[in-house]
């Protein structure tokens, strides 16, 4: 610990100290309303969110692998909590946060880090603009202040409750709206560095307490008082059954908020030139998802938004994101009686521009307008997440994505009966363009390998190797210097193949292999079995071998010459042919 503090301070000085003030400052007063805002929407008290920023902020800032990463209660969460609040209740959450935050520490301890990089682009896109899709609809009936709207955890249930009772829209609660939305659109053209929820929030709280008091619901009216200190530690009750049922709800956070949090790291790597060390953030995010629930926090992730802010407004170090912690904790000591007549209808237009923004509408129909097979798995991931919820949608939209990856690289194999090239440009060469029925060689076959042999692939090699040998050839040489990958059913299927032709009595010699395809066949055994004498490191080698092989009679006659060892092997005279000509 004191070596991880001695890090900070090293060459750190007043004027560093001065612009990490300033922008803890900063980013403190942008995440308190979003704090209240996002834990509303979740369906839990506004404090809970409160106490999330201030926890999980100085948390990961400490522990976290970023210097600049700033961490609280995030919109990609909202529809996701709120389904685990609806379904197993404020406990339930409580225990699949902190589920979440051990998933994430053996995560980080197993380095599995860099694999969040692979989750496919059209499977973010389409979660993230379905998250916006849902926060956004979810907040009209706040926005028009509709009375008697049941909170429901399902995207057409909230649609059909909007519906029904529409008729009870709120002249002042939209007045709030409008005010509080004009306001944030317009505060970052007038003052660029002053956070528009926080000014949005204050102007139409003010407007509404003059002009009509008592008109609209307030926080207070809603939730309560919120307390102005945080909550004592106190573990929740969890059972066997609930930790059972919690632990795809636990998973999806802790992906999702490994997916949210290093996101944001690149993000904060590319604005400062530094690198981060993502299984070091993975840690500190679980750190803070383990301990904000014994404070009545909810789950916590990386925010970009949040964390582009503190790096444009001078953070230095680490030490910003605990200032950023420290001035929530002191706003809610001393202004917490205040927030409880902020307007439920001033918080619904901060979540909106918070969806509209998180959005990624353009990255949405760049995707689409594609029309490949990313297309179907961005909308599918987008309408799942809308309709259903999140986890499924990125269960669904990961299988989708690598079913269709699997179909490409086996669409992308290719294998080839070759031989060398007769003329004189490019003679030597190995090509199936070649092969034609007056130059081939009865008794050596050669097959270019191109790809991956893996599982997608592995039948169409068996499947076109066998139905190309319509006789036993002498000798089979397998050109593999373009084979790039072999997993163990493509090795599987080559040694059945092997197998296969060597009781037909063919010699399989095996030419160009290197890299993991050459590592695989000798952790199987493939290599030993066949012996080193049968591979080579290159074509013209197996062939010079595989025509000592063959037999001698054969050759004799044959005015094929489909070698240039043929023209010693057989007694005829080679000259020009047609096909040569042509060439």
């Amino acid at each position: 610990m004191k070596s991880l503090f001695s890090n900070w301070f090293k060459n750190y000085n007043a004027d560093m100290f001065k612009k990490d003030l300033l922008s803890g400052i900063i980013v403190g007063v942008i995440a308190i309303p979003l704090g209240m805002a996002f834990a509303i929407a979740s369906g839990v008290k506004p404090e809970y969110g409160i106490y999330t920023t201030i926890i999980a902020g100085i948390l990961v800032s400490i522990f976290g692998g970023s210097s600049f990463q700033i961490s609280g209660p995030t919109g990609a969460f909202i529809p996701l909590l709120f389904g685990i609040v609806a379904t197993y209740g404020y406990n339930g959450l409580l225990i699949s946060g902190f589920m979440a935050g051990i998933i994430l520490i053996l995560m980080g301890v197993f380095k599995l880090g860099a694999l969040i990089k692979y989750i496919p682009r059209p499977v973010t896109i389409g979660f993230t603009t379905g998250i916006a899709v849902t926060i956004f609809v979810g907040q009209i009936s706040k926005f028009l202040g509709l009375d008697g709207v049941a909170s429901k955890e399902y995207f057409h249930e909230t649609v059909h409750e909007i519906i029904t009772h529409f008729s009870t829209i709120d002249i002042y609660s939209i007045l709030t709206a409008i005010i509080c939305l004009t306001t944030i659109i317009l505060t970052p053209k007038i003052a660029p560095k002053v956070p528009g929820a926080i000014i949005g929030i204050i102007v139409s709280t003010v407007f509404a307490l003059i002009f009509f008091p008592d008109k609209v619901a307030t926080i207070g009216s809603a939730y309560g008082d919120i307390p102005s200190s945080l909550p004592k530690f106190s573990f929740f009750d969890a059972s066997f059954h609930e930790v059972v049922n919690l632990i795809r709800p636990a998973f999806t956070i802790a992906m999702l908020c490994a997916i949210e949090s290093l996101l944001s790291a690149v993000v904060a790597d590319g604005m400062t030139n530094t690198r981060h060390n993502s299984n070091k953030e993975l840690i500190g995010q679980g750190i803070a998802n383990m301990v904000t629930p014994l404070f009545g926090g909810i789950p916590a992730t990386g925010a970009i938004a949040r964390t582009a802010t503190n790096i444009k407004t001078g953070a230095q170090t680490r030490m910003a994101g605990v200032i950023h912690g420290v001035v929530v904790l002191l706003t809610l000591i001393i202004l917490a009686p205040y927030a409880s007549v902020i307007p439920l209808a001033s918080m619904a237009p901060v979540l909106m521009v918070v969806a509209w923004n998180m959005s990624e509408r353009k990255e949405f129909m760049h995707v689409l307008k594609t029309k490949t097979g990313d297309s179907i798995v961005l909308l599918l991931t987008f309408l799942l997440t809308v309709f259903v919820n999140l986890t499924v949608a990125v269960e669904v939209g990961l299988l989708l994505a690598v079913i269709l990856f699997v179909k490409r690289m086996s669409e992308v194999f290719q294998v080839n009966k070759v031989l060398p090239e007769l003329s004189d440009d490019i003679k030597g060469k190995v090509t199936s363009s070649a092969v034609s029925q007056a130059h081939f060689c009865p008794q050596i076959n050669i097959f270019d390998v191109e790809g991956s042999l893996f599982f997608g692939a592995a039948e169409t090699f068996a499947y076109y190797v066998q139905d190309s040998i319509n006789y036993h050839p002498e000798v089979v040489i397998l050109k593999m210097n373009k084979l790039i990958h072999l997993d163990t059913t493509g090795e599987n299927n080559l040694k059945h193949i092997i197998e296969q032709l060597e009781k037909n009595n063919s010699t399989v010699l095996i030419s160009g292999l290197r890299g993991q395809p050459l590592q695989m066949v000798k952790l199987t055994g493939l290599y030993d079995k066949m012996g080193e004498k049968h591979f080579f490191k290159d074509t013209q080698s197996a062939i010079h071998y595989g025509t000592t092989l063959i037999s001698k009679d054969v050759c004799k006659g044959c005015d094929h010459f489909a070698f240039k060892e043929c023209q010693k092997l057989s007694n005829v005279k080679s000259g020009p042919r047609p096909e040569t000509e042509e060439k």
